[in-house]
């Protein structure tokens, strides 16, 4: 499990640098960082199960405000959101934001939950 933790932690480091052009990057950088150092906290085998589960519910809560615009996305056939790095259209940038917070919801449920079953 070390290694996936590892790749893991490598991917939301990188998904947290790639945030400094966004709008509002501090943030991004912030949430994708937690969620890069929690998978390192528990590649090196000392979990924070507590912060994991903070992280979840906190991304989760946040994931939550965006639904109405996430739904309004799929209501208009959910055209693409990777055409251009540029968000040209409000939904482009709040359903990356989105998707975005399930992501790390996911991945830092994930290991307070898997984590807490090993024990």
């Amino acid at each position: 499990m070390k290694i996936l933790y590892w790749v893991i932690a490598v991917l939301f480091v990188a998904f947290a640098l790639v945030q400094y052009n966004d709008p509002d990057p501090l943030i991004w950088m912030l949430v994708y960082g937690v969620v890069a150092l929690i998978y390192v906290l528990a590649a090196l085998e000392k979990p924070h199960r507590k912060v994991a589960l903070g992280a979840c519910i906190a991304t989760l809560g946040w994931a939550l405000t965006y639904v109405p615009a996430f739904w309004d996305w799929v209501q208009m056939g959910a055209p693409s959101i990777v055409e251009t790095m540029k968000a040209e259209k409000p939904y482009v940038e709040l359903t990356r934001e989105f998707l975005g917070l399930v992501l790390a919801a996911v991945a830092s449920g994930w290991l307070a939950f898997h984590r807490y079953r090993q024990r």
